[in-house]
């Protein structure tokens, strides 16, 4: 797989709205409902509750926005299922923990994995799960299972260099090591 720029020129960032952020090439402005940025060749969700500082979904669209890649952060599963409905998406990364609302305490990952599942090309998933309960573990693992998880992580093991692993996996066996919707070229 090649690293490299994709031929386009940047383009403005919309406002700051709702409860999603699109992911950017440097500045680190968030998207409103009416500006996704999409053309980029992966449109990557990142799901992740409000109250969870998360290193790594602050630095991934940092580190993988010049390589074209789009990352969009819901930290609400309203907000995901309006990036879902509202743009292709080539890999989620879920939060179980995620919340319903954005001020909500109800945990609603489960809700977001039926969605993307649903999808006619559903993505890769990667699904976070929290230490809990030995019934709530069960209860998360349950859902993965059934909306066909690409792979589980355990918050604790969640950093930056294991989501990256992850995705070069879901590059390499999903897309068979080209961008999403990049033909399979004669002899390559």
């Amino acid at each position: 797989m090649q690293f490299s720029h994709p031929n386009r020129t940047p383009e403005p960032w919309g406002d700051q709205g709702g409860d999603y952020q699109g992911g950017d090439h440097g500045g680190g402005e968030g998207l409103g409902a009416s500006s996704f940025r999409v053309g980029g060749r992966l449109n990557l969700l990142l799901s992740t509750a409000p109250w969870r500082p998360d290193a790594w979904a602050e630095t991934l669209p940092r580190l993988l926005g010049p390589l074209g890649v789009s990352s969009i952060r819901a930290t609400s599963a309203r907000g995901a299922e309006h990036v879902i409905r509202s743009i292709p998406v080539h890999i989620a990364v879920v939060d179980m923990a995620l919340p319903l609302e954005e001020d909500g305490q109800d945990e609603a990952g489960a809700r977001v994995l039926e969605l993307l599942s649903r999808l006619h090309q559903a993505p890769p998933t990667v699904v976070i799960k929290t230490p809990a309960r030995v019934r709530d573990e069960h209860r998360h693992m349950q859902a993965a299972l059934r909306c066909n998880a690409f792979a589980v992580l355990d918050r604790g093991s969640a950093d930056l260099e294991r989501i990256l692993q992850v995705m070069q996996r879901v590059l390499a066996r999903h897309y068979q090591d080209r961008w999403p919707g990049q033909e399979r070229t004669p002899g390559g």
